[in-house]
């Protein structure tokens, strides 16, 4: 099956999605990582401090990769992904004073942060990402601790698992 894995920046996404990849045999996709090496960009936001992304490349440069199918992808925005794609999406959620802590050690700036943490309060990637799939393979997962990591890790392992038996 496609996973994709969305959430607010600095939710787990990037650590959930590494595990999983190697712990079920996936491919693991990182949009941003993907977009710095291919220079998938189409500007820059000075105001963010960071590149604008080029969704229409990154869109043709992972399309054969997902036609074959196994790929976890891993980013923070979900409305432009193509709905045939995938076959469930993870909505990680953190509660807003750890999100806050793990944002300001990766150095963002107030503006960003604070922009983040409202993202967060409002639910703002999960009703893009119910609002771009079928409800029913939409789902939101606690994003907190450790434990929430391992939990979090089970439940999909099984997903995957159960969705691999029902689909071969």
């Amino acid at each position: 099956p496609n996973i994709l894995l969305t959430g607010t920046p600095g939710v787990g996404k990037t650590t959930l999605g590494k595990e999983l990849a190697e712990k079920c045999g996936l491919t693991y996709v990182n949009v941003g990582d993907l977009a710095k090496e291919g220079n998938l960009y189409e500007g820059y936001d000075e105001e963010y401090d960071c590149p604008i992304l080029d969704e229409d490349r990154v869109i043709d440069e992972l399309e054969d990769k997902m036609s074959d199918g196994g790929v976890i992808v891993d980013y923070h925005g979900c409305d432009f992904f193509p709905e045939r794609w995938f076959q469930i999406v993870f909505v990680l959620r953190t509660d807003n004073s750890l999100l806050y802590e793990r944002l300001e050690s990766r150095g963002y700036k107030e503006k960003k942060l604070q922009d983040n943490i409202q993202c967060e309060i409002f639910q703002t990637i999960y009703e893009e990402a119910a609002e771009s799939y079928q409800s029913e393979i939409v789902h939101q997962l606690p994003s907190n601790t450790p434990e929430d990591l391992e939990r979090n890790l089970d439940q999909i392992t099984q997903w995957i698992q159960q969705w691999r038996n029902d689909n071969n």
